[in-house]
């Protein structure tokens, strides 16, 4: 079962990104929303928790002021509709060329874990 942490608005940053934090694990971001949207990692915290933040009317305001929002990661996730996450599913990862592919890589000039394919 996956857990849920709820970010918490910090402030705005003098670029315009929004800077949010987890109080559960230090996870650090800044978000700069549209027209050019930009997620920059911080601080990397729990990278096995599913991470949700919201803001609710004037959240920001009061985000900048020191209140905590909601009243906890449970009670936002389920809010909107996120509820627990149980589990995730990575898409596998492809499989290795085989000869014949590792071969015809070599020939367009491609070395396959500096392995020498042909």
């Amino acid at each position: 079962m996956r857990v849920i942490h709820e970010m918490k608005f910090v402030a705005r940053l003098s670029s315009g990104a929004d800077e949010w934090s987890c109080p559960a694990c230090g996870r650090r971001v800044t978000l700069r929303r549209l027209p050019e949207p930009q997620l920059t990692v911080l601080d990397p915290g729990d990278e096995s928790a599913v991470h949700v933040g919201v803001i609710e009317p004037d959240a920001r305001a009061a985000g900048a002021a020191g209140a905590t929002g909601t009243a906890g990661s449970a009670g936002s996730a389920e809010k909107y509709g996120l509820g627990p996450v149980q589990n995730v599913p990575r898409p596998p990862s492809p499989p290795a060329p085989d000869a014949a592919d590792r071969r015809w890589l070599a020939e367009i000039g491609i070395d396959w874990d500096d392995d020498a394919a042909a």
